[in-house]
């Protein structure tokens, strides 16, 4: 693996698996929508959101040039992505 991407607002407290090789890490703070609360309205609107948060940061993801990133211009771009909203 050549990164590990983690999303879950939980992952930010816990300990990290150890990971063959060295892969550049990242972590995407989201929040769980399955933690909503309210009607189902409000609830469909929280996976909704967190739908259109990760779909966006997978775009930008897929339409990197890896080959032509060294590994600390990944660990950079990577951190960028995961503050879009």
């Amino acid at each position: 693996m050549d990164a590990i991407i983690t999303v879950c607002g939980n992952a930010a407290n816990e300990v990290c698996p150890i990971w063959s090789g060295s892969p550049v890490t990242a972590f995407w703070d989201i929040d769980d929508p399955a933690n909503a609360k309210g009607n189902e309205a409000a609830i469909d609107l929280a996976f909704s959101r967190t739908f259109d948060v990760l779909n966006r940061r997978v775009d930008d993801l897929s339409a990197l040039d890896f080959e032509g990133m060294n590994i600390q211009e990944l660990q950079v771009t990577l951190g960028k992505i995961g503050k879009l909203l």
